[in-house]
């Protein structure tokens, strides 16, 4: 597939249908295209439509289905949109460590295709907002989906869910006062199951 450069291929792009729930789309929306009149559209569209059908196939669709509705905060980014991201210090790391990240389609420096959203369990927010406990939702997709990495954000637990070929499953949050590593490959606490500390979620959402 071409990249689109018209609006009615860029219409067509945007229904690609990636799993049973998710389009295109619902991951081509930036605030900083947005504000800045840039073309949020990947240079492979290809590649960007396996990643992101891996992503929601492996991870958004069953967080969905045990959880309700999810919203996508953020997702895809351009090349170009994540490089002003990044040089006005607008949350966005460098091209290189975010390709097969929120750049698409971009393998990263081992050849490994993937792709991130930035996603909020709507059922988890009274939760959360009550006790604070973002473990609960880290802890649970650790023991259950195979994702690659997360971080977690202070505005409704927002967090980062990567899919990537070959991953390596670690959890960092930005929120205090637990602010970072939760886990990663050779912690203790990587291993095993964790049912004790997602309980509580599982109880008050059914």
């Amino acid at each position: 597939m071409h990249k689109p450069q018209s609006v009615k291929a860029l219409e067509r792009f945007g229904r690609v249908r990636l799993s049973e729930s998710f389009f295109m789309r619902d991951f081509l929306y930036s605030e900083i295209a947005a504000v800045n009149g840039f073309a949020n559209i990947p240079d492979d569209p290809d590649l960007a439509i396996a990643a992101g059908t891996a992503l929601c196939e492996n991870l958004l669709e069953p967080l969905q289905a045990r959880f309700g509705r999810i919203s996508v905060r953020s997702s895809y980014r351009s090349p170009e949109v994540n490089r002003f991201g990044n040089e006005h210090d607008l949350n966005c790391s460098i091209n290189e460590k975010n390709f097969a990240g929120h750049i698409w389609d971009r393998r990263d420096a081992e050849g490994r295709m993937g792709a991130t959203a930035c996603v909020i369990i709507n059922a988890a927010i009274p939760y959360y907002e009550r006790t604070g406990d973002w473990e609960a939702i880290a802890w649970y997709v650790h023991d259950h989906l195979p994702y690659h990495d997360m971080e977690f954000f202070p505005h409704y637990a927002a967090f980062n869910l990567q899919w990537r070929e070959a991953p390596t499953r670690s959890i960092y949050s930005f929120i205090p006062p637990r602010r970072g590593r939760l886990t990663k490959p050779g912690l203790p606490n990587w291993e095993g199951r964790h049912e004790g500390a997602y309980a509580g979620l599982l109880e008050e959402i059914g």
